[in-house]
């Protein structure tokens, strides 16, 4: 039985020998080529660039207003609220499933004309949606006001930096697709 492992010992030292053999060769001409591909390269870092002494910034507005006083943003949203303004939108109103997207998101992508009224179709997310004048689209409380062959004009409200409501206008042009 000993001599079978010695044997076996052997034949398996052989083998791994032969296939040494064959992987050094290919190694040494790939150092001899790297060696001759890198002969003249050397090296060379860039000096770090010379810091900055440290200036320190005084602090002058210890007398000023903070502006992030809790009293300040409480008066701030109070004249908020109580503004009335004859623009801000009806808060009972249900809403229509195209206010759940964005305005940026949704595509026109064509127009149907049916018994002298202009439908457009439009497309939010995966499905197709027909839309008719006084439709509401986008989450700025946009409602359609006009609709023509290239493009669905709206009317939007806003809030500008005072909480003040304000019309703003926008139009989703007609997007043309490739077949």
């Amino acid at each position: 039985m000993s001599g079978t492992i010695t044997r076996r010992t052997a034949l398996a030292l052989a083998a791994a020998a032969l296939l040494g053999a064959c992987g050094g060769e290919e190694q040494r001409e790939l150092k001899q080529e790297l060696d001759q591909l890198t002969k003249d390269l050397r090296g060379r870092v860039d000096p770090l660039p010379q810091v900055r002494p440290y200036e320190p910034v005084p602090y002058t507005a210890e007398g000023l207003v903070d502006p992030f006083r809790p009293e300040r943003i409480e008066v701030a949203q109070a004249g908020a609220a109580r503004s009335t303004s004859k623009l801000a939108p009806d808060p009972n109103r249900p809403k229509e499933p195209l206010e759940a997207f964005a305005l940026e998101s949704i595509q026109m992508v064509g127009s149907i004309s049916q018994e002298k009224e202009t439908f457009g179709l439009v497309k939010a997310g995966p499905n197709l949606y027909r839309v008719k004048r006084g439709n509401y689209l986008g989450q700025n409380f946009g409602v359609i006001t006009t609709i023509d062959e290239s493009q669905i004009a709206l009317k939007e409200l806003v809030q500008d930096s005072g909480g003040e409501w304000v019309e703003r206008t926008s139009a989703l042009q007609l997007q043309e697709t490739k077949r």
